[in-house]
């Protein structure tokens, strides 16, 4: 069971216990952890690591970084043999010499090999050195039965190493190692998928993708219950932060310890001093971060889209017109943030992948940049206002019914295409949007959507969906006579397997409240929070 401390990532941490049990019976399966910086990919390895515990498989976890091979050496071997050891009731020591001779008796021909490689690393070919290094797992497999669970975190930086030909060579061994499982994590989303695509996609061995995402809204809401049960902060204002940080686990924790530390629930001072203030934490980590463009060409317009997207101008054709720029040209520098993933795109719209360095880009970083003259006082007043009113849209949205904001929503579309749940959809532009009455007890207020050559019907149910309400939902769609109808029921709730099959029998989509907080990004609407 989770301790109080560990939120929100069971189901990840019940793929790797399932995928580590496994390999010990005989069933190998690889993994890759991909998601943002600050999600929590590491967090939920080491919580893993810290339950585990098997005499029978000895785990490896490395942090891949600049450095020489040689040295790369010496860190995998001394992890490799401390874990070997662990419970073997020798005092232990972070040293490989000394962990060399206290394993020697155990595994002989392994610590052989091992004295073999670092006495040859820095004259052996990398690629080769390398190998040699995986192939220990396979050794000690052989001399005590042993299964090896290798992780390395942020692996893509391996390439940085000089190993010549490593992704090639090191798929070859993948496959043959059977009683070898690999974890690669990346912060690297897209170069993480190319990667696994295109060098690490196997006949044998292939790698299970798992995309760790943030937070989800009753997660979050669940963490700051725990983190701030002393603190007597409106609900309100609670929401504002699941809103606000998008449930990067990291956000939260560092705005709870502010408001817990300071006694204060003035949210506007906590994020002042954070976002605003040179000194704050995160104003230096994205001044940090945004320093990565200024030395390349055409950083300034990489400066230039990101604020646009965050101020809510997220289309090619809208960038291109603001910059007087051909699309042809913004098409390439969105093509670049993406592949750096810095913004995430959703058919013809985007985003910035974290909410708050969007929200640090529009309101500190621009607003420093175009100031005439420097006034530090009525900037910061400036910026307090902004915060004010972010909070009061909120607030302000938040007392509205969902069938109004759904009706404010739809007005915005101007027949883009977006992207949910790997289904593309078209966004109708629509000439009438009226309210629905349906006369189903369990799901009474809708809304329809007229367009040029589509129909769009939608229901809403903040508890579960059943299989009933699929069918009577069916129904009264088919009232309406348009053929091209889009058939959507909003719900806050996971949908049921027998309902999700029914749904997709009637042809109708089911929204959980992710997957409307994504449509309201994309417009840059305030999340529903319920």
């Amino acid at each position: 069971m989770l301790n109080k401390e560990f939120y929100g990532r069971k189901q990840y941490l019940g793929v790797l216990e399932k995928r580590v049990n496994g390999l010990k019976h005989g069933y190998r399966q690889n993994l890759a952890i991909i998601g943002d910086e600050l999600v929590g990919k590491t967090s939920l390895i080491f919580k893993f690591l810290d339950k585990f515990y098997d005499n029978n498989v000895i785990t490896l976890y490395l942090e891949i970084r600049p450095e020489p091979l040689n040295l790369f050496a010496k860190r995998f071997i001394g992890v490799l043999l401390y874990n070997f050891l662990a419970n073997s009731g020798i005092p232990l020591r972070e040293d490989v010499d000394f962990l060399i001779r206290k394993s020697e008796k155990f595994i002989p021909k392994t610590t052989e090999k091992i004295r073999s490689i670092l006495s040859g690393s820095s004259t052996r070919k990398k690629n080769t050195c390398f190998i040699e290094l995986l192939t220990l797992c396979d050794s000690i497999n052989q001399e005590t039965g042993k299964c090896c669970v290798v992780i390395f975190d942020e692996f893509h930086n391996l390439e940085n190493m000089g190993i010549n030909n490593l992704y090639r060579e090191w798929s070859k061994l993948i496959m043959l190692q059977k009683n070898t499982m690999y974890i690669l994590i990346s912060s690297l989303k897209y170069k993480a998928k190319l990667i696994l695509a295109k060098n690490l996609s196997l006949l044998f061995g292939n790698f299970e993708l798992i995309s760790v995402e943030p937070f989800d809204v009753r997660t979050s809401e669940g963490y700051l219950v725990n983190k701030l049960s002393n603190l007597k902060l409106e609900p309100g204002l609670k929401n504002f932060i699941v809103h606000f940080t998008g449930g990067f686990p990291m956000y939260l924790e560092l705005i709870c310890e502010a408001l817990v530390k300071s006694n204060n629930t003035n949210l506007t001072e906590i994020l002042e001093s954070m976002l605003f203030d040179n000194s704050g934490i995160l104003n230096q980590r994205f001044s940090n971060y945004i320093k990565r463009f200024l030395d390349t060409p055409r950083s300034q317009d990489y400066i230039s889209m990101l604020y646009l997207i965050s101020n809510g101008n997220n289309k090619i054709h809208d960038i291109a017109h603001i910059l007087h720029k051909t699309k042809k040209e913004v098409a390439s520098s969105i093509t670049r943030l993406a592949e750096n993933d810095i913004i995430v795109r959703s058919g013809d719209l985007f985003k910035i992948s974290d909410r708050v360095l969007g929200f640090w880009i529009k309101f500190v970083y621009q607003e420093k940049l175009t100031s005439l003259t420097f006034d530090a006082k009525n900037q910061k007043n400036l910026f307090r206002n902004n915060i004010e009113g972010m909070i009061q849209e909120f607030l302000f949205d938040a007392r509205k019914p969902l069938v109004d904001r759904m009706a404010e929503l739809l007005r915005l579309f101007e027949d883009e295409t977006i992207q949910i749940e790997k289904k593309k959809l078209k966004l109708n532009h629509f000439r009438e949007i009226k309210s629905l009455d349906f006369g189903y007890r369990n799901f009474k207020k809708g809304l329809l959507g007229r367009s040029t050559d589509s129909l769009w019907i939608m229901a809403f149910k903040p508890e579960q969906l059943n299989e009933e309400d699929i069918t009577e939902f069916a129904k009264e769609c088919k009232k309406y006579r348009h053929k091209l109808q889009r058939k959507i029921i909003v719900t806050f709730q996971e949908v049921d397997a027998n309902a999700r099959l029914r749904a997709l029998e009637e042809k109708i989509l089911t929204w959980n409240l992710d997957n409307l907080n994504q449509i309201l990004d994309l417009f840059s609407k305030p999340r529903v929070i319920a």
